[in-house]
C-alpha cells in the first residue's frame, strides 16, 4: 500500500493494545507506529484511561499535534506543542450520574465508585486497588453521597470481591437506559453520557481532520472498543479479547505479548517487516 495512501486516522487503544497490562510498550509496537506518523497518518489514542493516562502514552509515542479521545469518549483533548499545556480541551460531554449510582450501589453496594467531573478531577469512595489509575495523586476520597452531588463525564464501579460472572449478573440487574456503559476485565464497570464512546469521539476527530472515514484504522482488546471496532472501515482485534469483540474484526491480530497491534499493522499498510524485531521484546513502562 505505501506511500501512496491518503492520511488515515488510526483508532489505537491503549491497554492491552499498544501496552501490555503491565504498562511495558514494545520496541516493535514503538517503531511501527513512528513509520505510521512518519507517513503522515493520524495516530488518535482512543481509550478509557482518563487523560493523565493518556497523556503518558501520548508523551511515550513523541505525539505532539493531533486529538486524543479518553474517557470512553467523554473527553476529546487537542494537541499542539505552541499552546501552554501541550493540549486543550476540545469536546467534552458530562451528565448527571445520581440515577446510575444509585441503582449500582444497590445492585453492589460493596463496591468502589468514582466520578471524573468535566474538569477532569476524580473523586472516589474509596482507594481503589494499587495501580489500577493511573496519577492516583489526582484523587479525591469522598463520602458517597458527594458523589451524587458532581456532574460526571464517566463514572467507574470496580467491585473487588466476587466473581466475573457475579459481576456481570448484578450490571445486567441495574436497567441503566440514560447511559452508555461497557463491563472491563476485571469486575469494572464504566459509564458514559447516553450515545458517548470511543465511536462518538472519533467521528468528530475524523470530522476535524478532514478524514473519509474510508481511511479509518482501530485496534483494540476490550468491550469499550466494541463501538468504535465497528465505526471503524479496518477493524483490527487483538488475539486475547473477547469472543464479542473478535466477531466484529476485520482482522483477528496476535496477542499483546506478541505484537499483535505491530504485526497487524505492517500487514494493512505494506510496511517493511523488518519494523516488527523479535516479538515480545519490551521497554519499559511509557
Amino acid at each position: 500500500m505505501g506511500d501512496t495512501l491518503a492520511p488515515h486516522l488510526i483508532a489505537l487503544d491503549v491497554d492491552g493494545t499498544i501496552v501490555g497490562y503491565d504498562g511495558s510498550l514494545s520496541e516493535s509496537v514503538r517503531r511501527v507506529l513512528d513509520r505510521l506518523a512518519e507517513e503522515g497518518h493520524h495516530l488518535v489514542i482512543s481509550t478509557g484511561r482518563a487523560l493523565p493516562g493518556a497523556l503518558e502514552v501520548v508523551h511515550a509515542l513523541g505525539i505532539e499535534r493531533g486529538f486524543v479521545v479518553c474517557s470512553n469518549g467523554s473527553v476529546v483533548v487537542r494537541l499542539d506543542p505552541e499552546l501552554p499545556l501541550g493540549w486543550e480541551m476540545h469536546h467534552v460531554v458530562s451528565f448527571d450520574p445520581r440515577d446510575a449510582l444509585e441503582k449500582m450501589r444497590e445492585a453492589l453496594p460493596t463496591a468502589l465508585f468514582l466520578v471524573e467531573d468535566p474538569d477532569l478531577h476524580r473523586w472516589a469512595s474509596a482507594e481503589f486497588p494499587a495501580g489500577e489509575l493511573a496519577e492516583s495523586d489526582t484523587l479525591d476520597i469522598v463520602d458517597f453521597d458527594e458523589l451524587l452531588t458532581k456532574r460526571a463525564t464517566r463514572i467507574v464501579m470496580r467491585e473487588v470481591n466476587g466473581t466475573a460472572e457475579e459481576f456481570a449478573a448484578a450490571v445486567d440487574r441495574l436497567g441503566l437506559h440514560e447511559v452508555s456503559y461497557s463491563v472491563g476485565w476485571s469486575n469494572w464497570l464504566d459509564i458514559a453520557p447516553e450515545g458517548i464512546s470511543k465511536a462518538s469521539g472519533l467521528a468528530l476527530v475524523a470530522t476535524e481532520l478532514g478524514v473519509d472515514h474510508e481511511h479509518t484504522v482501530g485496534a483494540g482488546d476490550g468491550l469499550n472498543d466494541l463501538e468504535m471496532i465497528e465505526w471503524v472501515a479496518h477493524a483490527i482485534v487483538m488475539g486475547q479479547a473477547k469472543d464479542e469483540l473478535k466477531a466484529l474484526a476485520t482482522v483477528v491480530t496476535g496477542r499483546i505479548e506478541d505484537d499483535g497491534l505491530a504485526t497487524a499493522l505492517v500487514d494493512h499498510f505494506d510496511l517493511d517487516r523488518t519494523l516488527l524485531g523479535a516479538a515480545g521484546s519490551t521497554d519499559t513502562r511509557p
